[in-house]
């Protein structure tokens, strides 16, 4: 779980790498099949970084340090 701004800065930089990595394969397999074991570990965990990331934006500050 993203408990600060820092932690959230890391996980959209880490989201960004995963997109990347994801589009370089895209453009690069040729097969179909290989593309998608190739990059259905990436949007799996894309997916799960998006909901923490909506998590925590979904908090507002003060409720954080109330908790």
């Amino acid at each position: 779980m993203i408990a600060n701004d820092q932690e959230l800065k890391i996980a959209l930089d880490r989201i960004a790498q995963f997109q990347a990595q994801v589009a370089h394969l895209r453009n690069t397999e040729t097969n179909p099949i290989n593309y998608s074991a190739a990059v259905s570990g990436f949007i799996t965990e894309i997916d799960r970084m998006q909901l923490e990331v909506r998590e925590y934006l979904s908090v507002h500050p003060r409720e954080l340090t109330a908790v």
